[in-house]
């Protein structure tokens, strides 16, 4: 089958708080689209407001698929997310509408675009081994140990990444080899089967840390205080990916009476504006689709309204351009 034969999915990424969910929300109206979630935490039913998802009112102006559809007791993974985006794109393409894959996890994208390695199963002893020495030491000491015995795969993850230290420990524990070799050894599945266009945002970052502090006070407002509250009455393991999003460990920490709600906001602000620099590093890094799909809208983007007239000409005629 040749290229043009594909079917054609829009990619909308870049870093939180950078309009993303607007933009595609707006683009799926224009173009008949359905909008595909490719953000890892937007996954969890119990965490609406911390990650931002779309409101009720926004999802009944257009369909939203892989919001909310997963239980934050469930880990969910890059493979998982996959299979169900590409079920989901075909949905959407058998209804005649636009796939819009929207999301800030690089990842993801990158499983779409490019693939996913394939990695042996791993014993139940190694899993079991890992998760008992992050309870016992700790992500950081856990994350030492795994840098002397698998150091490529260590120096690409942070001392504080829980979850994926413990992946990490368990597929070198279980397999004799380290992640990152797994990975860079070869492909188990390629590049899914559609062509690919992609709009990446890049604010400037003082427009985005304008942005991240006034999502959360508008968070806190809406009520993610009570949202973290009714998360941990549910009791779940700590190293669970929805016990690490964006704003719980830091409310946690107020409501356990450990610091100020003052300082909670500090700190979550804070590490979410890391996270932007990290996710804009990734996306320099990483190209969604083939160089010459991947079109920069630089803007400010507090909000859609913050685009021009000229720059939706803009969008729309890169986008019938490929389509």
């Amino acid at each position: 089958m040749g290229d043009q034969q594909l079917p054609f999915a829009l990619l909308i990424a870049g870093p939180t708080a950078s309009g993303k969910s607007a933009l595609a929300l707006a683009l799926a109206e224009r173009l008949r689209g359905v909008v595909i979630n490719a953000d890892s935490m937007q996954l969890y039913r119990e965490l609406r407001i911390l990650t931002a998802r779309p409101t009720p009112e926004e999802e009944a102006r257009a369909p939203h698929r892989l919001y909310g559809v997963r239980p934050a007791a469930e880990a969910a993974s890059v493979a998982w997310w996959r299979g169900a985006a590409l079920a989901e794109m075909e949905a959407a393409q058998a209804a005649g509408r636009l796939p819009i894959l929207c999301g800030g996890t690089g990842l993801y994208f990158h499983a779409l675009t490019v693939g996913l390695a394939e990695i042996p199963p791993v014993p139940a002893e190694a899993r079991a081994e890992a998760r008992r020495l992050l309870a016992e030491l700790g992500p950081a000491a856990l994350h030492a140990r795994l840098a002397a015995e698998d150091p490529e795969t260590a120096a690409r993850l942070r001392p504080s990444d829980s979850q994926r230290i413990a992946r990490a420990f368990e597929v070198w524990r279980g397999t004799g080899r380290g992640l990152a070799a797994w990975q860079r050894e070869g492909r188990a599945t390629g590049p899914a089967p559609w062509r690919f266009a992609a709009l990446l945002l890049d604010p400037p970052r003082p427009a985005l840390r304008a942005a991240i502090a006034a999502r959360w006070e508008a968070m806190l407002a809406a009520g993610a205080l009570e949202e973290v509250r009714a998360l941990l009455a549910l009791g779940l393991d700590p190293a669970l990916p929805a016990m690490r999003a964006h704003g719980v460990p830091e409310l946690a920490a107020h409501l356990a009476g450990r610091i100020s709600l003052e300082e909670a906001g500090r700190r979550a602000v804070l590490a979410m504006g890391q996270y932007t620099k990290r996710q804009a590093t990734w996306f320099r890094h990483h190209p969604l689709a083939a160089p010459t799909d991947t079109h920069t809208i630089h803007a400010r983007f507090a909000g859609l309204e913050q685009f021009s007239e000229s720059h939706w000409q803009q969008i729309l005629r890169f986008i019938d351009g490929r389509r």
